[in-house]
């Protein structure tokens, strides 16, 4: 096992981490459509959130990675059957190269091994299942309205549970999305005919866990191989996967300073990395990158929550606070929401580290982020409440309101 430390080794085990997810380079997975199909092929799903205080988690993880990427895009992929929405360790999005390895716990949930629903009404299933295959694709606001014709027939919280667990068993795919209106229909309908729907062996999926975690973190902990996944058998093999490799030689373990062991290619850490931009990003709080909070705090001693879920007495940060990365460290995080009636991002609150970098270097490149940021949230104003007094002073002087907007001052 290698010992880590030095803090040149470190940063090179960061820089390894955020080669593989993308967030080093201007265009790792290309522009466009085509970019964000690359993006999710690579960095295995995109989280899909409810919260929508800025533009949601599954459209900002793409943003971060794929210039020129559009909001209709996410869509789009999913009607034209490149990426399914499941669960992944949340609600997700897929590449639909990977559905197969949806099949275990759909199966689970169907024969009743798991549960989603403790008593599922299997009557109500059944006629919900008659009406997609014989009306077609069935909205989920269907369920919330009732006609003349059909007064009564439906109750909507029975009817929704009812359509969620064909769902989560694998009977009906999610077609369409019209923001968070899901659009279902029976998954023969919806699923390309090129997929694999063979069910994997267990060794199978503890390969595509594995080698998909590696591609997609360049190092992993044993714990974070299956993060949020209950299934015992898979644990076990994956940790048996693991150890044949590492007496293979395939793979490596390294030791950080906090006691954490994290698994590598072996000979990974002596590859040449990219050389990193003097650029900052704004990060979703369910970016892939930061999701696993112990590894975050391992590897960039970066001590992360998301107080959205914490009593507001109680916030130290605030609601929505935004992770920020410059270069291979997290400097920071930004609490803010977009108004979108009057199209104006409000930073209500901006936090700082201890970082090794020049002040007019990271403020520079913060400016930068967030006139790139606000044409994201489709903003033409913006402002800054609260931030170290340098900062605000700084950042006030060189504007960061987007191109042809008027100044909004704090």
């Amino acid at each position: 096992m290698i010992e880590i430390k030095s803090s040149k080794d470190l940063m090179r085990l960061r820089r390894l981490a955020l080669v593989a997810q993308g967030l080093t380079q201007a265009q790792p997975f290309g522009r466009g459509l085509s970019g964000a199909r690359k993006a999710i092929n690579h960095i295995g799903y995109v989280q899909v959130d409810t919260i929508s205080v800025v533009q949601r988690a599954h459209h900002h993880v793409l943003h971060s990675r794929v210039p020129g990427f559009e909001l209709g895009m996410t869509n789009q992929m999913l009607r034209d059957g490149d990426i399914f929405e499941y669960w992944a360790h949340a609600a997700a999005f897929l590449p639909i190269a990977d559905f197969r390895y949806s099949l275990p716990y759909k199966h689970a949930i169907k024969n009743g091994q798991t549960h989603w629903f403790r008593h599922p009404d299997q009557k109500l299933m059944t006629e919900l299942l008659a009406r997609i295959e014989s009306d077609g694709p069935l909205r989920s606001r269907d369920l919330e309205t009732s006609t003349t014709q059909r007064a009564g027939w439906w109750d909507w919280k029975p009817a929704k549970k009812a359509l969620e667990q064909l769902y989560m068993q694998g009977d009906l795919m999610v077609s369409d999305r019209e923001g968070f209106q899901k659009t279902y229909d029976l998954t023969e309908r919806v699923l390309p005919a090129h997929v694999n729907t063979q069910m994997p062996s267990m060794e199978a999926f503890a390969t595509h866990i594995v080698d998909q975690q590696l591609r997609c973190h360049g190092l992993v902990s044993l714990k974070g191989l299956t993060y949020q996944r209950r299934n015992a058998g898979l644990r076990q093999a994956v940790k048996g996967l693991v150890d044949e490799r590492l007496s293979q030689g395939d793979l490596e373990r390294v030791k950080v300073g906090s006691g954490e062991v994290f698994i590598l290619e072996t000979g990974a850490l002596e590859r040449s990395r990219p050389r990193l931009s003097n650029r900052l990003l704004i990060l979703s709080p369910f970016d892939n990158s930061v999701i696993q909070r112990e590894r975050l705090r391992a590897l960039f001693q970066y001590d992360y929550q998301l107080e959205c879920y914490v009593p507001e007495a109680k916030r130290q940060y605030g609601y929505f606070s935004l992770p920020l990365l410059y270069r291979d460290e997290f400097i920071g995080r930004m609490d803010c929401k977009a108004h979108r009636k009057t199209s104006h991002l409000e930073i209500k609150s901006l936090h700082l580290e201890q970082y090794s970098f020049d002040d007019d270097s990271v403020i520079s490149a913060f400016v930068d982020a967030i006139k790139q940021f606000c044409y994201f949230q489709q903003c033409d104003s913006v402002s800054l409440s609260s931030a170290p007094d340098h900062w605000l002073c700084a950042v006030n002087r060189q504007s960061i309101q987007p191109e042809g907007s008027a100044c909004i001052h704090p």
